[in-house]
This record gives C-alpha cells, sequence and structure tokens, in this order.
C-alpha cells in the first residue's frame, strides 16, 4: 500500500487543481453568477457535471457494497430514476423557465402562498443539510481511516480542512464555478470507476463476460425481485426511483439551480435527458464493480462487508497506483455532492428565508456580504452535523440518505403536485401544520408496520406515501378558487 503521505500529496495536488479552476471561473462573479451562473451555462457541461452530483462518494462505496446483500436490485431504483427525469423534462422545468425563477420555490408563492414558500424552502433546507453531511460523513471517514489519522489529526479537524477546501473554491464563484469544477470531478470519478473495473477483472484473469457469468451463479447480479412483499419489490423500487428524482432533482433547489443556470429551456431539457441515461449506465457499472469486488473478496478471503469492500480492497489489496486513483476518485465524488449543497442551501436561505433580491434598502456590495456570511455559516452547519454522525452513526449511508428523503421530501411532493395538478386556493396559515404532520404520521406508519400490514414491508414507497398525505392535508384546507372578476 502507498504510504499515507504519499496519498496526501496526491490529494493536495488535485485540490491545487480544483483551486486553478475556480480562479479562472470566479472572475468578475457576482450574487447571479453564485446564484444561477448568469443563466449562461453550457447544457453539455451542466449535464456531464451533475453525474457526479447525483452520485456522490455514497454511491462510490455504498452501491458496490450493497451488492452482496442485494445483489443488482438497485438497478430497479435506476429505470424509475429515467421514468422522474422525463417529468422533471417535460412537466417541471417549464414551468420554472415559464416564471423566470432563481429559487424554484417562489413558484409555491406565487401559487399556493408566502407561509408554503417558506414552508417548502424550509424543507429543502432541512433535507438538504441531513442528506449532504450523511455523504460527506461518509468520505471524510474514510480519509481519515487511510490517511490523516496517521499524522495525529482528530477527526473533526480532518472534516474543517475539507470544508474549508470547498470554501475556497466556492465562495466567489458559486454556481459559476461549481458547473466547471463539477465536469472535472466527474470526469475523475468515472475514470476511477473504470480503471478499478479493468485492475480487477485483469487481477483475477477474467473477462468482463466471465466475471457475469460467475456472478449470475452466484446470486450477485439478480435484478429484479418479484416477491411483493419484499421492500425490494420492482414495482415499488421502480415508483420509488421515479418519485425520488422528482423531488431530490425536480423539487430541489442544488440540483434545479444548475439546470436553470442554462440558458433556454430546450438545452436544459436535452441536459436532463442526456444525464438521465449517462447515470444509468455508470450505476450499473457501479453494480458490476461491486459484484468484482465480492468475488475478489471471497477468494482473498477478505472479511469486510457493505461500506467498508470498496476501501479496503482498494488500499489495502491493490498496487499503490490503484489506491491513488481510489482517493482522487472518491474525493471527485465527495466534492459535487458538498460543494453544491453548501452553494445551494446559501442561496435558498438568501433568496428564500431572507428575500436577500427583494431588499431594495441593499446594495450589491451589502448583499454580498450577507450571503458570504450565510455561505460561512452553513459550512459549520455541516461540520456539526457531519460530527453528529461521527458519534451516532455506524449503518450503510445510502439507506440512511433514503430514508431521510422519505421524510423530507415528502412534504415537498406533496405542495408542488397540488399546485400543478389542482387549481384550488389553500389556507395558506395551515399549511405548515400538513407539511410537519405528514412525515409525523408516516413515521408512526413506519415503526407499526408490521401491525398494520402483517409481513409486508415499506421500503422506500414511504415517500410516496408521505407527498400523499400531505396532498389530501392540503385538499382538506382548500377551497375552489374564485373565478376573477372582469
Amino acid at each position: 500500500m502507498m504510504s499515507a503521505s504519499m496519498l496526501f500529496s496526491f490529494v493536495v495536488g488535485y485540490f491545487v487543481l480544483l483551486l486553478a479552476v475556480a480562479y479562472f471561473t470566479s472572475r468578475n462573479s457576482n450574487n447571479d453568477s453564485f446564484f444561477i451562473g448568469n443563466r449562461n451555462s453550457n447544457w453539455m457541461l451542466v449535464a456531464f457535471g451533475m453525474i457526479g452530483t447525483s452520485l456522490s462518494g455514497v454511491t462510490f462505496v455504498s452501491v458496490p457494497g450493497g451488492v452482496g446483500a442485494a445483489g443488482f436490485a438497485y438497478f430497479q431504483i435506476t429505470i424509475g430514476y429515467l421514468l422522474g427525469y422525463l417529468v422533471i423534462a417535460f412537466v417541471l422545468l417549464p414551468l420554472y423557465y415559464k416564471l423566470n425563477l432563481t429559487s424554484i420555490y417562489n413558484y409555491l408563492s406565487t401559487r399556493l402562498g408566502t407561509k408554503s414558500y417558506k414552508t417548502g424552502a424550509s424543507f429543502f433546507i432541512l433535507s438538504r443539510t441531513l442528506g449532504a453531511t450523511a455523504r460527506t460523513y461518509l468520505v471524510v471517514k474514510i480519509l481519515q481511516d487511510t490517511i490523516l489519522s496517521s499524522f495525529g489529526v482528530p477527526f473533526w479537524a480532518t472534516t474543517l480542512i475539507i470544508l474549508l477546501m470547498i470554501l475556497l473554491y466556492t465562495y466567489e464563484g458559486g454556481v459559476k464555478t461549481i458547473v466547471y469544477t463539477d465536469t472535472l470531478q466527474t470526469t475523475c470519478m468515472i475514470a476511477g470507476l473504470v480503471i478499478c473495473v479493468y485492475y480487477i477483472l485483469n487481477k483475477m484473469d477474467m473477462s468482463l463476460g466471465q466475471s457475469l457469468s460467475l456472478m449470475g451463479e452466484k446470486g450477485l447480479s439478480n435484478i429484479f425481485v418479484f416477491d411483493p412483499n419484499s421492500k425490494l419489490f420492482f414495482v415499488k423500487q421502480i415508483l420509488a426511483g421515479a418519485f425520488i428524482t422528482i423531488t431530490m432533482t425536480g423539487m430541489d433547489q442544488e440540483m434545479m439551480q444548475k439546470n436553470i443556470s442554462v440558458k433556454t429551456l430546450k438545452d436544459a431539457q436535452k441536459n436532463v435527458i442526456t444525464m438521465s441515461l449517462i447515470l444509468m449506465g455508470v450505476v450499473l457499472l457501479f453494480l458490476v464493480l461491486g459484484g468484482l469486488l465480492h468475488l475478489y473478496a471471497a477468494q482473498e478471503h477478505i472479511t469486510a462487508t457493505k461500506d467498508a469492500l470498496f476501501p479496503e480492497v482498494a488500499l489495502h489489496h491493490m498496487t499503490p497506483l490503484i489506491s491513488v486513483v481510489f482517493i482522487i476518485a472518491l474525493i471527485s465524488a465527495l466534492f459535487p455532492s458538498a460543494d453544491g449543497a453548501i452553494t445551494a442551501l446559501t442561496s435558498s436561505f438568501c433568496i428564500d428565508i431572507l428575500g436577500i433580491q427583494r431588499r431594495n434598502d441593499w446594495n450589491d456590495k451589502q448583499k454580498k456580504r450577507y450571503r458570504q456570511q450565510i455561505h460561512l455559516g452553513f459550512a459549520a452547519i455541516f461540520l456539526l452535523f457531519i460530527m453528529i454522525y461521527k458519534w451516532v452513526g455506524n449503518q450503510s449511508m445510502i439507506d440512511v440518505i433514503l430514508d431521510v428523503a422519505s421524510y423530507t421530501y415528502g412534504p415537498l411532493l406533496g405542495l408542488f403536485s397540488f399546485g400543478i395538478l389542482t387549481k384550488r386556493r389553500v389556507n395558506d396559515n395551515l399549511v405548515p401544520a400538513v407539511c410537519v404532520a405528514a412525515p409525523l404520521i408516516c413515521l408512526l406508519i413506519k415503526k407499526f408496520q408490521h401491525v398494520l400490514f402483517g409481513s409486508f414491508e415499506i421500503g422506500l414507497e414511504l415517500l410516496i406515501i408521505n407527498g400523499g398525505l400531505t396532498f389530501i392535508g392540503l385538499l382538506l384546507i382548500s377551497k375552489k378558487a374564485t373565478p376573477a372578476v372582469n
């Protein structure tokens, strides 16, 4: 294995490259650059860069690690992703472009009311904070265990260093910079994935076809689950994948601020469809890697499982060059999910909660100063939540993230669906109560599912139930819209 100091030098070199990209792309940036990239982003760069944001370090580690327990069943969710991206491209994006939105939650303000708008933005801030810090925690933990701990650096300091790195290259340019850094990072991540697959095939002296055949014999490559009671039942997984995409991408400021940074609706739609097709191929390759890792682990009597498997094999059972490839690819998977999240949370808080764009009593310099202070504040919040995961977290982080999404994105699904599918007017003052009640009811349903449904297991479809409960609640506090009087 390569020494920790040598690995650390490669990490520093990679970060210097990111800073160089940030320097050249953030010159002459303003708040409009930070929030939506001056609506001048290249759709092809956005599409490719969003692969990294969609996957993150959790996918890089947890998806291959989960193959041992669930085979290729995760691909069922990916099929649902494609359906969800079609809804985003042809339902949500036309709406956002028509209203010329900077924050997508402004739609809730015009359609339902101010309280609905603030509630939607608040649920995004909660969900993205919990999800992004979970993703970041996993990668920071691996970097801590493999590199920084050997220097005697404590976990909190490792986390702080990484967050400061992210702040350095997003502080000025925001989305304008992230479009380019995400492209670089996605390239490194996919290259690392391909190199690792190629290396293990060579190490085991197998062709890809032979390895897939062996995976099939050992039950590692099964995609579809046909047991309706299983939480992996294909209908549940495909539907959940579609709704996860609609909510976690189409109703998520982080993901959509990159889409709406593209100049035209047509280009934004091409971006989403292209990205969804590439994403399916990349996820399938991650699953193949997972199958290879499990075959290799069985052959070499490696006992690591789940999230620990890929790091163990890459860092302790492969050549030093592959260790470097793994670390760079892992960091490349980390940064797009963390940098975009902090930037989007800053944008949403500034625009949706503080109303910074509506403050005519603040000049551009004051607005920029407030935005930078909020940016630093969210970095501090990230540090806090990552430390909380360190103290209490011990399960597969992809399960944690999807569970969090089921509870926190459900109200967003209900709010946007109600606004788009009905013309009714809600009692805006009661909307926050409905949006808080729906996840709490879901929590009770999940807790007592065996009493309520017997052997039927609730999985990711809890997100759909949550959105449905929110929709019903909004229906109960609404009335028919009064026709306009000419």
